[in-house]
């Protein structure tokens, strides 16, 4: 089977006024006001999204919901919260009948152009390193880093150091990460609080003598950047604003400081509420879509498209609603509208940490994409809970999503199928009881199948037929100990699972690597496995840009690390042949720096390791 390609069967909008008919068009910011500029009210698809008449009403809807949200302590009502980030709130018949459709077959994958291994073919990811032909660039403490890789060794050709829209460097914050597009990289950074993010253009037609062309700062938080052609999308987010919220003092001192605390809420602006440059807000008031639902975690959701040729031509849409669960595809995007998960401080934007704090349902908006413009399309809900980008998936113009437990479902993991009808996404077919109990810690998708793996004691791995989006099927399971955090498809029918080996009761016991076979869905097959030392981590189950398969050589190399002080980070070199793997340890790292390893494969068909101080090329 060759590279998979997303397509939808829902045609793409043509027109900008084909578009207003059907669904919510983008606008570009105004940079003449202190405020967003208004304009004609937007159609929306359907009542899940409502498009409020002005920005005194945007403000209104923000002020009301959050009336709700605050009390003497703050946020949180009448308790005191402490908030973790800034900004943030804080069947059988199946398996019978699968025998007959078991010719389902994995899509084969590599990394991208730009050496980043991607969840999509099609629709390239930032990262700390990137490359285009001979020329390797990587982010390191707020510098921009040129290397040439066409000869013996790597060569620096430049160092540029980046600054802040204010002439602040990034020194003491998080590095940074990257796309590249048509000689230009555009690099994201964020502040060291979290709260605002910088989008620097650097110009490479001299990659000896770089160019900044601009850097903007906005005030929100980046949780995604894909590029789409030449258009670079960064998903922004922002929470609740921080306000100087006082706290109980004496015997009435809950009553007056539930009363300062709320005339706070109704004094802010839209300024606090949606992304802003230079205090602006950088979305148009009649692009800013209010939910109709006002128990989703409030704050603003904005997908930021950028021109890297033209990088101040900037459009925007946005979501009155805070979330970080955004997948997308060749031509759409989708907000998971659930609370974000717990994060740890990190620089990486789109890591896989814990899931979406979801209790019941989750909406789940759609929009096309179409050039630099997103279109609201259509809208629905799941019960259940999504946990990341990689539970979400589109092809052929089915949504397929793999959903955990919550409060409306039973205590079971399903696989759903939804497909767009007008406005509305409805749901087309589902499986349910995979896992029953335990947590969904991996799903990988192709163009026909989904593979499910679940964790409580034992690693079940569920292998679903998606040939009839209206009929999906459990075709067969695989129980052993442990579990894959991330899998990846190497060729036809086989997989491999990168997590953690664990006993028969559950307890982990340190990193594996394991190799399936998938020839008949319905009896997949463990056919291999390496362990790696006691109390490792596998660094593709949070970061999959840290796994790079190498098919002409059938090697796989992934990252493994071990231990919380003194940290030792290998790159592990898993090569395969005739269904087993054999496994070299390289020591490579040590430290926070772990974090940041690459196997990049290059061009030549050499592969660079980028490591904290040094890119080097790696004998595989």
């Amino acid at each position: 089977m060759s590279l998979r390609t997303i397509t939808t069967g829902i045609a793409a909008v043509a027109t900008l006024t084909a578009a207003a008919g059907v669904g919510y068009v983008v606008g570009t910011g105004s940079d003449g006001d202190d405020r967003p500029p208004t304009g004609p009210p937007i159609a929306l698809a359907n009542a899940d999204l409502v498009a409020t008449a002005s920005c005194e009403e945007l403000l209104d809807s923000y002020v009301d919901r959050a009336l709700g949200q605050v009390g003497p302590y703050g946020w949180g009502g009448d308790m005191p919260v402490f908030a973790m980030e800034s900004g943030d709130a804080g069947s059988s018949d199946a398996m019978s009948s699968g025998v007959e459709r078991s010719a389902a077959a994995t899509s084969r994958s590599t990394s991208g152009a730009s050496g980043t291994n991607v969840q999509e073919v099609g629709v390239d990811e930032s990262d700390v390193v990137k490359v285009s032909g001979s020329l390797l660039l990587r982010m390191r403490d707020g510098q921009l880093l040129a290397y040439d890789v066409s000869g013996d060794e790597p060569w620096l050709l430049s160092t540029t150091r980046l600054d802040d829209a204010r002439g602040n460097d990034w020194v003491g914050d998080p590095g940074g990460e990257l796309v590249l597009v048509g000689g230009r990289a555009v690099v994201i950074g964020s502040s060291g609080d979290g709260l605002s993010t910088t989008i620097t253009t650097v110009d490479l037609a001299d990659p000896t003598a770089p160019g900044v062309v601009d850097a903007t700062t906005v005030r929100g938080r980046a949780s995604a950047v894909r590029l789409h052609g030449d258009v670079v999308r960064v998903v922004l987010n922002n929470g609740l604003p921080e306000l100087d919220f006082s706290h109980p003092d004496g015997t009435f001192g809950e009553i007056r400081s539930r009363l300062r605390n709320r005339s706070l809420v109704r004094d802010t602006t839209l300024a606090d509420w949606l992304p802003t440059v230079d205090g602006r807000p950088l979305v148009a008031c009649e692009d800013v879509a209010v939910p109709e639902d006002e128990d989703l975690p409030l704050g603003t959701t904005t997908v930021l498209a950028v021109d890297p040729a033209a990088p101040t031509t900037r459009t925007s849409t946005a979501v009155a609603t805070d979330s970080d669960t955004a997948y997308f595809s060749t031509d759409r995007f989708y907000l998971a509208a659930a609370a974000p998960g717990w994060r740890p401080w990190t620089d990486c934007f789109d890591c896989r940490w814990a899931g979406s704090t979801a209790t019941g349902t989750t909406p789940l908006f759609a929009f096309a994409l179409d050039g630099m413009d997103a279109t609201y399309v259509a809208s629905g809900e799941v019960e259940g809970t999504i946990a990341d980008r990689w539970s979400m998936d589109a092809v052929g113009g089915s949504l397929r999503v793999a959903v955990g437990p919550s409060s409306e479902t039973g205590n079971f993991n399903s696989v759903l199928t939804l497909r767009e009808e007008g406005a509305d996404l409805v749901e087309a077919g589902r499986v349910d009881d995979l896992g029953v109990g335990e947590e969904i810690m991996s799903v990988r998708w192709f163009d026909d199948l989904a593979i499910v793996v679940t964790f409580r004691q034992t690693d079940p791995l569920y292998a679903v037929d998606l040939t009839d989006p209206d009929s999906p099927a459990l075709l067969g399971e695989l129980k052993i100990p442990g579990f894959s955090e991330y899998l990846h498809p190497l060729g036809e029918q086989r997989l491999i699972g990168v997590g953690q080996d664990a006993s028969l009761q559950g307890v982990t016991r340190g990193a594996q690597a394991a190799l399936f076979d998938v020839t008949d869905l319905t009896s997949p097959r463990q056919v291999d496995v390496v362990r790696y030392p006691a109390n490792s981590l596998a660094g593709a189950g949070t970061d999959p840009r840290q796994f790079t398969w190498l098919p002409e050589q059938r090697v796989a190399l992934t990252v493994v690390s071990q231990g919380w002080t003194g940290t030792t980070g290998w790159v592990s070199v898993l090569s395969l042949d005739d269904g087993s793997m054999t496994n070299r340890m390289v020591e490579v790292e040590h430290g926070t720096d772990v974090a940041d390893v690459r196997l990049v494969p290059l061009a030549s068909g050499k592969v660079a390791l980028v490591t904290g101080d040094d890119v080097s090329f790696f004998t595989v």
